[in-house]
């Protein structure tokens, strides 16, 4: 059939998925490669992710924003630490919060969105969604950072210097922030006083000697930038570490050549969780021609199917 002007817009047919039994997570991603809507991105984001990281030369930044440690993501991103997957982490006070709590074996549990929360209150339980963590973890976390901060040097110190040093004391191998601190990964957390961790480290210094430089990271997080022959970064979530990534390349004369956003937030409000990785073009964050897409749904579905397909791919690389 002869479409004539529309036929350039109807080049790429849609594919219904097959399902068999005893698929792969890949061989599934790869029957949403023909698909549309949310299956579809996934797809790419998979296509583009193992481009990324299969690519030597560049600098891989990972974005941690939303409570995913809590929700049991921590050892995925630990495992793509160690096995050099991720370059860069910037992330929120309350994910590493979390990964503590977990690291000292503390648990967290499972619970319900449908609950009595005055009664949680009263049983001195805290809930994230559905997700319960007793008050008491807190206690115990206070008397190990108190720790650590009386271990810090008494000149001025890194928020990245910070996290590295709790790393260290930590005793966890599914631990974000041992694994990094053992690999050499820096952790950055500009907002680190949005936490418990920041909340623990205004206490120490209400008796103690402590000097945390919150623009220290800046001079080691932008020189990386400088460093990168070729930048991607993978984005869950938004808010600051989506932007402490992304306007790293305002300051260098790159953009970001691979880009992945995994967002449940939509862009009509402006605010920068749903911003779309296009409207990054316009301000040369993301570049031009980069590989890019967004993929709309929860994280805690989509890394892991992302992470399972594209580590078969580099399996058989």
């Amino acid at each position: 059939m002869d479409f004539g002007a529309s036929a350039k817009n109807l080049t790429t047919p849609v594919k219904g998925a097959k399902i068999v039994p005893n698929m792969t997570v890949d061989e599934l991603v790869r029957e949403y490669g023909g698909c549309a809507f949310g299956a579809g991105r996934l797809a790419e984001a998979v296509d583009i992710y193992y481009d990324m990281l299969a690519s030597e030369n560049t600098t891989k930044f990972f974005g941690l924003a939303g409570a995913m440690t809590p929700a049991g993501m921590r050892t995925i991103i630990a495992d793509l630490i160690r096995d050099g997957y991720i370059d860069v982490l910037v992330t929120t006070g309350a994910n590493m919060v979390h990964d503590t709590v977990e690291a000292l074996g503390l648990h967290h549990y499972k619970g319900s969105d449908c609950v009595n929360d005055i009664q949680l209150r009263h049983e001195c339980i805290d809930r994230i969604y559905d997700v319960y963590l007793p008050d008491q973890h807190f206690t115990d976390l206070e008397e190990f950072l108190q720790s650590v901060y009386a271990g810090l040097p008494k000149e001025n110190v890194s928020i990245r210097q910070v996290l590295t040093e709790i790393g260290k004391n930590l005793d966890d191998d599914s631990s974000i922030l041992k694994t990094a601190a053992e690999m050499g990964v820096p952790v950055y957390c500009p907002a680190i006083q949005d936490s418990v961790i920041g909340l623990q480290g205004w206490l120490y210094k209400e008796g103690n000697p402590l000097h945390v430089d919150a623009f220290a990271d800046m001079h080691e997080f932008i020189d990386i930038c400088y460093e990168a022959e070729s930048a991607g970064a993978m984005l869950l979530g938004g808010g600051v570490p989506k932007n402490y990534i992304l306007q790293s390349m305002l300051v260098t004369p790159r953009s970001f050549e691979y880009a992945i956003q995994l967002t449940m937030d939509r862009p009509e409000t402006g605010g920068l969780s749903g911003a779309t990785l296009d409207e990054a073009r316009s301000w040369g964050k993301v570049g031009e021609d980069a590989k890019s897409v967004t993929v709309y749904a929860d994280s805690t579905i989509t890394l892991p199917l992302i992470v399972s397909a594209v580590r078969t791919r580099l399996s058989k690389r």
